[in-house]
């Protein structure tokens, strides 16, 4: 896993040394920002009604080459805020006078909302910026905050890839701007690993895949974002769910109800309605003057069910479950196949707990959590997102480090790689994030345990201890699988869309070699046997040859195919065809009662290997 610290420099300088060419070749070019992302950098340009494309990439990273070849030093210097201004007023670059002008007026506050990336040195507290600091290399100057390599010489292997349009600061309204990503590695070995796993991803694509496996599809007359799940792509979520509920009822939850809409008074005790105020679904009564909204998220309706009696500390740990869907009005542009919806489905988890029960409930959805992903076939680490030394959380400090102890105690346990972050919880309590490696090495995360000590004050939430007090629970959020569209996205390319038997939407598929009565009849009688066993068999009786049929299986990447014919109906015997990530051995002929019942065994296990 590359080191990202010891990378950003270099990409950083590389985002420069882009930014330096295009106006060796464009000098009237207006420059926004350009930082670091993950695997590379952007720059966001304005060439007023000249458009960039990909045709020009060539002769852009030619220029850039140029400059790295002149062993160009990086030197920072400091100017004041004024001379700044003066700067971008006599190089034409509006978006960085405006930009200056923002920390001219606002300072620090409004100056970390801007670009962390392109700031010089900022003054703390509530006086304005004094100074800004800028980096030169040969005859190009930029306002940045750093840092840099020593020279242009000392980048790695780069490369451009695409161009996009992007508001200037995220904003509609705003002039769109040409975005120029790069991507950049400290070895040209690293940077065709990289390109090689572009291309497998390509062909993984869940899009793609979502399409030719007849999965889920999207429809205009539905809405953006709002996928709609086909017979065979619904065979996934629900399997998938089972587990996650199997799981957590195997560690006490219930599993509870509550309605897609609520009267905006929920959100607005919980503060939901001020975080997500600008993604809410609202709703209109035609009966009544209530203010409703469609959901964004569940936990301020299971408070409601915690607080519909009173309880005692004897009733603690209290565990809910629920599968069910939510609501956000994502942007149109941020919306992406299944990687960011609409409508998304959580396999949501709340507990009410005791202090004192934080460890164990964590360590136990630690270990759902694990057993889910070993059998999905992806590797698991956590991260644990603990708060700094700010002002900015609720809670005692006491209370939180006790509770960050009891994470960590709870992770290791379960002997899960993680690593910690400090200042990357929620105000509200520290989390630990599921991250994820999928089949080509891409990293995710998927789900997250939250502790809460927020909502249960919002709401008033007590129990009844021993000595008669009412004290305050810990509320904590857990999700295994997180978003199942997200994770949808996520294993359908980690799979390359070849299924474990346990989630395969076709487990088995029947290819007979004629349409004979005999045959039809014969087939028509072990489908009643392998759907009694709770196999999802289909069958293939076409008029078409039989390497097509088998053909057709294995573009649809069905486990199993079985053809039958005059011997099979002889001998009760098949020799099946497996799928090739499941063969162990070539397989020899079997009973076909034998067949299925080992099928329906290994969907039982969950096994993703073939036991034939």
């Amino acid at each position: 896993m590359e080191n990202k610290d010891d990378l950003y420099p270099m990409r950083h300088s590389l985002a420069h040394i882009m930014a330096a060419a295009i106006r060796r070749q464009h000098e009237e070019v207006k420059l926004g920002i350009g930082p670091v992302v993950e695997h590379g950098f952007y720059y966001d340009i304005d060439l007023d009604n000249k458009k960039l494309s990909e045709t020009d990439f060539p002769a852009i990273e030619e220029e850039m080459r140029k400059i790295i070849s002149e062993d160009q030093p990086f030197e920072r210097n400091m100017k004041s805020i004024e001379e700044a201004v003066n700067w971008s007023k006599e190089s034409n670059q509006p978006y960085k006078e405006e930009l200056l002008n923002d920390l001219k007026r606002a300072g620090t506050t409004v100056a970390k909302d801007l670009s962390p990336d392109e700031f010089g040195t900022i003054t703390e507290g509530n006086t304005l910026v004094d100074e800004v600091s800028f980096y030169t290399n040969g005859d190009f100057t930029d306002l940045c905050r750093g840092p840099h390599v020593s020279s242009t010489k000392k980048v790695g292997a780069f490369k451009l890839m695409r161009i996009a349009g992007a508001y200037w600061r995220s904003k509609e309204g705003n002039p769109q701007m040409q975005r120029i990503y790069g991507v950049a590695f400290a070895t040209q070995k690293e940077l065709e690993e990289y390109m090689s796993m572009l291309e497998e991803a390509k062909k993984r694509d869940h899009r793609k895949l979502g399409q030719e496996l007849d999965l889920f599809i999207f429809s205009e007359m539905v809405g953006s974002g709002l996928p709609l799940f086909t017979p065979r792509g619904t065979v996934l979520r629900e399997e998938l769910t089972a587990f996650s509920n199997e799981l957590r009822q195997s560690k006490g939850f219930s599993k509870v109800w509550v309605p897609h809409m609520t009267k905006s008074d929920l959100y607005k005790a919980s503060g939901h309605w001020d975080k997500f105020g600008d993604e809410l679904f609202l709703v209109k009564s035609q009966e009544t003057s209530d203010e409703l909204v469609l959901k964004p998220m569940n936990c301020p309706h299971h408070t409601r069910i915690y607080a519909s009696k009173q309880r005692s500390y004897r009733d603690l740990p209290i565990r809910y479950l629920e599968t069910t869907t939510i609501y956000r009005d994502e942007k149109t542009g941020e919306l992406g196949g299944l990687n960011r919806v609409r409508s998304a489905t959580q396999d949501d988890s709340h507990v009410f707990c005791r202090p004192d029960q934080i460890e164990d409930e964590i360590r136990s959805l630690l270990e759902s959590a694990r057993e889910l992903y070993e059998a999905v076939g992806m590797s698991l680490r956590v991260r644990l997102s603990y708060r700094d030394e700010s002002n900015a959380y609720l809670g005692s400090e006491e209370l939180w480090q006790r509770a960050q102890q009891q994470l960590k105690s709870a992770v290791e346990s379960n002997s899960l790689e993680y690593f910690e972050m400090n200042g990357e919880a929620a105000f509200y309590g520290p989390k630990i994030d599921f991250m994820v490696t999928d089949a080509i090495g891409r990293e995710h995360q998927l789900a997250t345990v939250q502790l809460d000590f927020v909502q249960p004050e919002r709401f008033g939430l007590f129990y009844i201890d021993t000595d008669g007090s009412e004290q305050q629970p810990v509320m904590i959020h857990c999700a295994l699988l997180g978003s199942i569209e997200r994770f949808l996205s996520v294993y359908i390319e980690h799979t390359a869309g070849k299924f474990p038997v346990w989630v395969a939407p076709e487990q088995v598929r029947v290819a007979s070699v004629n349409q004979e009565e005999k045959t039809l009849e014969f087939v028509a009688e072990i489908l009643s046997k392998a759907q009694k066993l709770g196999l999802r068999i289909g069958c293939d009786n076409n008029n078409e040859s039989v390497g097509k049929k088998i053909r057709l299986a294995e573009n649809m990447k069905v486990p199993y195919t079985i053809v039958i014919g005059e011997k099979e109906i002889e001998t009760g015997e098949v020799t099946p065809r497996i799928r090739k990530d499941m063969e162990v051995q070539s397989p020899s002929s079997i009973s076909i009662d034998n067949f299925f019942q080992t099928v329906a065994n290994e969907a039982k296990s969950r096994v993703s290997k073939s036991s034939l």
